[in-house]
This record gives structure tokens, sequence and C-alpha cells, in this order.
């Protein structure tokens, strides 16, 4: 509408009213009146920002993302809207968005506990666990606040510290009942100390509220299965994991079901490799520049099949730097393999041409911090599995280390553990997706490795937990370092680690052979991917008896 025809004076009562409803907490009434006010082409921060509080309720949270940053580009300095753009792109798992906001907001608002607390929130999304607990006390530093509280306490859990998570959570609980992070986090506590009636009965009291947020409710659904595992109520666990990941997909579906999928991606990435002719793949010159690694070492493998075990024992020797779930070959990956026909581009590029990200790669694990003079370097990213084309053509003298685990219990975990979103974690909510994208996945290592010839080692993860020196000893010798009693410590190591994973949490407890084996209690639920999954079985030497 012209903003000539306009009566200013209708509009600020407009806006007062809207402010009014909202502040008197009919929250119905003010995103009624702001959404026929914008209708009606009035625009104004607050009626943008009651808007989007109201498509966020609704589920609709690119709707609201796009309202808020309106609100934004009208008032810059609006910290209300920032935070919110925040939280918004939160739910929507965009973690690192969200914390570009969330550092806006601190740089307008130094003071603001909620703005520390929401960028420890990020953080600790994005499994930057130190960086996540260093925000979370800065909000405390300014007021007690709930989130930076309950924030600690998932961090306490992560590292196995259930007492101290629980007395955080509990101070959370006194000011908000039922407050969710801390309702979980008190609920993992139960379960470590094998109180699992306890830990059910948080948890359900938290499901039967209908004030908590999808994304919340997924995540207490899939704890509820954990607690049910604990029980050996292994049909009623599976049922609250199907829950929880049908939860999950309803959240993310806009973002990642329609397009070609991961697991598309994976089965024309490797059709377009085998097109290339084979003489393409020849090895090509290493490459130039000072590094200081004196072995580069990628350690690989599907998610839940050991990468973070081997990782954690391996960066115990004094001689060993490591770097895990970074995306350190994304300047590559965006020339070379971001669209499956590109690996074509990728078998053509000159030595000279690939000598750019060569230097890329480096310099982004310097700026990690991390010192390289004389070290092992291990890169432990276990989906750079469908990039071993590029690291052949990168790094044709480094070593591949391949985690491998019995497929059903790698397929099982997937299903039952909770990853950052993104399209190939997308694929593992439904136990379909996730056994045919392990089986695309293994199919590409297999061609890739049948032409590409690389130096690789398969590292198998029941032999590791059953004589885990001896096979540690392997590694080592393979690399070319010797054993050293530092390796055994993962336990410590964990507790103290500044990025986390689902597996951080489990290694803690130490090197455990429980989970060995795990598929047989779900054996009915798996049914109907076994077939998927056994050939590989066979192949990899596992017992196909249920």
């Amino acid at each position: 509408m012209n903003s000539a025809a306009r009566d200013p004076s209708a509009d600020r009562e407009t806006v007062r009213e809207v402010h009014r409803l909202a502040s008197a907490g009919d929250l119905t009434g003010a995103a009624a009146a702001a959404l026929a006010a914008l209708g009606a082409g009035l625009e104004h921060p607050l009626l943008l920002n009651v808007a989007a509080l109201q498509l966020e309720r609704e589920g609709r949270f690119e709707d609201a993302c796009r309202y808020l940053r309106r609100a934004i580009e009208l008032a810059p300095q609006d910290i209300g809207a920032r935070n919110a753009l925040g939280l918004c792109l939160q739910s929507l798992n965009r973690d690192a968005e969200g914390l570009a906001h969330f550092d806006a907001v601190i740089a307008l608002a130094p003071q603001a506990a909620f703005g520390h607390a929401n960028r420890g929130r990020a953080l600790l999304a994005l499994g930057r666990i130190e960086e996540a607990h260093g925000s979370f006390h800065k909000a405390l530093e300014h007021e007690s606040n709930v989130a930076a509280l309950a924030g600690l306490a998932a961090i306490a859990t992560f590292r196995g510290d259930h007492s101290q998570a629980r007395q955080l959570a509990e101070k959370v609980l006194k000011v908000e009942p039922n407050y969710p992070d801390a309702v979980m986090s008190i609920a993992a506590a139960d379960l470590a100390a094998e109180q699992p009636q306890e830990a059910a009965r948080g948890l359900r009291e938290l499901l039967a509220d209908r004030r908590v947020a999808p994304v919340d409710r997924a995540h207490a659904l899939s704890m509820l299965g954990d607690v049910l595992d604990a029980q050996h109520r292994y049909a009623e666990a599976f049922a609250a994991y199907t829950e929880s990941n049908e939860q999950l997909t309803t959240i993310y579906s806009s973002q990642y079901a329609g397009g070609e999928t991961a697991l598309e991606f994976t089965r024309l990435l490797t059709e377009q490799f085998q097109n290339v002719p084979p003489h393409r793949w020849a090895p090509c010159a290493p490459g130039k520049g000072a590094t200081g690694a004196v072995r580069h070492v990628f350690l690989i493998g599907f998610p839940r099949s050991g990468t973070t075990l081997l990782e954690a024992a391996l960066e115990g020797h004094p001689a060993i730097q490591s770097l895990e779930e970074q995306e350190l070959m994304i300047d590559s990956v965006g020339a070379y393999l971001g669209r499956p026909e590109y690996v074509h581009r990728l078998a053509a590029a000159s030595n000279s041409e690939l000598q750019g990200f060569r230097d890329a790669y480096w310099r982004r694990v310097r700026d990690a911090g991390i010192d390289l003079a004389n070290r092992v370097f291990v890169d432990k990213y276990p989906l750079n599995t469908l990039k071993l084309p590029l690291i052949a053509r990168l790094f044709p003298d480094a070593k591949i280390l391949l985690a491998r685990r019995d497929p059903r219990d790698v397929v099982l975990s997937c299903f039952r553990r909770r990853f950052r979103m993104n399209a190939p974690m997308f694929q593992l909510l439904s136990l379909d997706g996730a056994a045919r994208f392990y089986d695309t996945t293994m199919r590409a290592a297999e061609v890739f490795q049948e032409r590409l010839k690389l130096e690789l080692r398969v590292a198998q993860h029941e032999m590791i937990v059953g004589d885990f020196r001896s096979e540690l000893t392997a590694i080592c010798t393979w690399i070319g370092l010797d054993w050293t009693d530092a390796i055994r410590a993962v336990d410590q190591r964990s507790s103290k680690r500044a990025v986390v994973t689902p597996s951080t949490a489990q290694l803690v407890r130490g090197v455990d052979s429980a989970t060995v084996g795990q598929w047989r209690h779900y054996a009915p639920q798996l049914a109907s991917v076994l077939p998927i999954l056994e050939p590989w079985v066979r192949k990899f030497g596992y017992d196909s008896r249920p």
C-alpha cells in the first residue's frame, strides 16, 4: 500500500494495540492483529516479531525467519528481532547461521545474559563444547539464566559427570518446572545410576506437556527409547525411537526431503566415477607445501562404525594430532564433488590446479589451532568415505583407516542416535533410509578403492573392543608409530573433549563391548532391512545367524 495513503495516527494505534495484547499474554490475539495489519500493508518491526512468533508456534519456521529478517532490515539495532531470528534458525538446525545473530546481539548488548546463553546453545548444538561452556558462564556472570544452567548441565552429561548435571538441572527446574533440557539431564543421571523407572517417569511427564516444542519432544522420545532399552523392553524402545524420528522427519522435511537426496547423490557419484576412464585415476604427484606433518591419515567409515573410539584412542599418542568432524576439504568439495558429474573435472584437474586446494586444506588445519610440526595428522570425518576420489587426487600419499562394524549394529545405532541434521543424516531417520544409505556408501567405497588403490587398512570395531591393545598396536605400527600406554586413557580424554558427537557420552565410560551384537535385541524390527545388509554382513565376515 502507498505510504501516502496511510493514516499515521491509526498505524501507531494498531502497533500499540498489538503491543498491549502481547504484553497481556494474549499472543494469539496479538498475532492475529499483527498479521492483519501486515496484510493491510503496515510494516513495523513489532508486528513482524509478533507474527513470526505465531508462525514458529505453527511450525512454519522458514516463514518466521523471513518476517524476522525483514524486521532487522527495518531496525538493524533491534536486539529482540536478532535474538528471535537466531532462535528460529536453531529450530531449523541452522545453528551456524543462528550463531552469527547471537554474536550480533552480544555486540549490541554485551550485558544481555540471554545473548550469551543462546550463543552457548548454538555452540553446543554445533558440538563446540568448550566454547559453549565459556558462553554459558559468561551469561551467568550477568544474571542467573536457566538456559545457561541447563546448557552447563548438558555439558556435564556429555562428560559423564552426572552428579554435577543433576545439581545444575535441579536449579533450573526450581525456576522453570519441566524445562526440557533439564529434565533430560536428570533422566540421563537416573539412567546412569541404574534407576530407569525414575528416568522414564520424568520423561513421560515432559512428553505429556503440550507446551514442549517438537524438537524437544523428539529428543525426549529418543531418550525414553534408551531408558526402555535399558529395561530390556525392546519393542517399546523401538516404538519410541520410531516416533522420535517421525517427529524429526516432519520438522526437517522442508529442508531435506525435496530434490536430490544424499542416497541418490551417492548412487550418481558412483556411476559418474565409473564412467571416468581408469587411467585418469593414475596417482598424481603428492604436491608441495611445508605442512610440517610427517604423515597424514584419513579416518573414515560410516556414522556409528567406531571412528570416534579410534580417534579418541589415537589422539592419546604424543606423536599424533587429530581433528574430528570438521569439513577441511570444503573448498575442493564444492569445486569437484558439488554435483556427481563434477568428478570428471576432478579426474582432469592439473596438479597445479589441485595445489591451491591442498593449501586451503592445510590452512584450515592451522586455523583450527593444530601444530603439525613433526606430527602425524589424523583427519576424522566418517563420510569422507564418499570423498575418496578427492583424497586420492589431493593427497595420494595419505593413509586411509576405514572403521568397520557389523552393518546391522551400525544401522540400528544410526536409527537410535541423534545427529546434527544435514542431508546425509536425514537419511538415517528411517530404517530403510539408513540401510540403503549404508549399502550405497559401502558400494561406493568398494568401487573407489578398486580403481584408486589407496593405502587402506580396515579397523574392525569388534576386534578393537575385544583386544584393544593388540589392535591399536597393529594400527600404530601401520601408521609408523610404537604403542604407548597413553592410548588407553580413552575415557579421560573423552570427558575433556572440546567437540562432542553422539559417541562422546558413551566413551567417557571407556572401551566397552556391551553394544556388540545389540541388533539381535531388535531383530524383529530390523527384519525388513536385513536383506539389504546381508551381502555386506557376509562380505565382512560377520555371522548371518540371528
